[in-house]
């Protein structure tokens, strides 16, 4: 499917300062293959470095037929709205994309690659990925992620979109540099876009749920020193059902609690107050433990996201994340993960 010598547009209509761009942004910051175009009617134009803080320098443009003139050959739908439903105005635009002979990479929930109207367009060579379905063949959880030898460091928050993703991304990229058999697993539809491989788990029943993330571990687990499960949703949230499956099935040695700086409720949910974090590291703690059930798992760490705050402000926060758990602490994405990977190898 999606490699690093595709060509790559990236479908981002209010995205890139809106609130549904996670997706697109995520494959701007870690992906391999060259973004030649972004299509985002709202900021056609701006400098995508300026706009986004992000080291990428592709032309912003308000169409996907604008976007052909840079040569794609793989339209990535980079926005990922609430429900995961594909808005019906962006159909057309999808449709003249295959009709030109670009691949498509679909996050949504919505299958393209059963729609009629899309199949009869496809030529040789042309595919439709559509990331968000569920794994063939699998089974109920039995814990045998806990036999491995290998390190399993699991990423928790708490809340939902609080940058779990890119911990876990930039803890594999420096265990990597350090020359660690160290292996990512994606469990969402951008981490699976990145690195090409691993599970939507939000696509499968939940029955299943801790069965295929154990089904993952279990793959790759002989093969490496280092797993880092991507984490998904968190205990906080009400809507959440992702992160426990993932604890259960990965059977994690260490955690890697993930906390936007400043944040004091549940995003959409203002009633739903966060804890203080070291309360949030003992519940997380507690969970894994199960009452002896299963063995003991620390927080290690946390990754304090700091995007929005100045750097004085961001280290102050920091700071304070040291002071109030004991626990290292940094943002990852700002300074780097080797703060956060020293905890957990050590």
């Amino acid at each position: 499917m999606l490699t690093a010598k595709n060509r790559v547009a990236i479908l981002l209509h209010e995205g890139i300062r809106g609130p549904n761009g996670k997706t697109g942004l995520s494959i701007l910051r870690y992906g391999e293959a060259p973004v030649v175009a972004v299509i985002d009617r709202e900021c056609v134009g701006e400098s995508l470095q300026d706009v986004t803080g992000i080291p990428r320098n592709a032309p912003i443009v308000a169409s996907v037929e604008e976007a052909l003139s840079y040569a794609p050959d793989v339209l990535i739908i980079g926005i990922a709205p609430s429900g995961g439903v594909l808005p019906n105005e962006w159909f057309q635009e999808i449709k003249g994309a295959i009709a030109s002979g670009l691949s498509i990479v679909n996050g949504l929930h919505t299958r393209l690659g059963k729609d009629p109207d899309l199949q009869a367009l496809l030529k040789d060579g042309q595919w439709i990925w559509d990331v968000r379905q569920e794994p063939e063949n699998l089974g109920i959880a039995a814990a045998r992620a806990r036999n491995l030898k290998c390190r399993r460091v699991l990423t928790v928050g708490t809340d939902m979109s609080v940058g779990k993703m890119s911990t876990s991304l930039e803890l594999n990229k420096v265990a990597q540099k350090r020359g660690l058999r160290s292996k990512f697993l994606a469990t969402g539809q951008a981490g699976m876009m990145i690195v090409g491989d691993g599970i939507a788990l939000d696509a499968v029943r939940v029955d299943f749920a801790a069965g295929a993330v154990e089904k993952m571990v279990m793959e790759y687990g002989e093969n490496y020193d280092i797993l880092f499960i991507e984490g998904q949703g968190s205990f906080l949230h009400p809507g959440s059902t992702a992160t426990l499956p993932l604890m259960r099935g990965s059977q994690p040695t260490h955690l890697i609690l993930v906390h936007r700086a400043g944040q004091v409720h549940v995003k959409n949910n203002p009633h739903v107050l966060i804890p203080p974090i070291y309360e949030v590291v003992k519940l997380y703690e507690t969970v894994a433990l199960a009452g002896g059930a299963f063995a003991p798992v620390k927080v290690a760490a946390i990754a304090l996201n700091t995007h929005h705050l100045d750097a004085e402000s961001a280290q102050s926060a920091i700071e304070q994340i040291k002071a109030e758990t004991g626990l290292p602490c940094t943002d990852p994405v700002r300074f780097g993960a080797d703060i956060l990977l020293d905890a957990a190898i050590n």
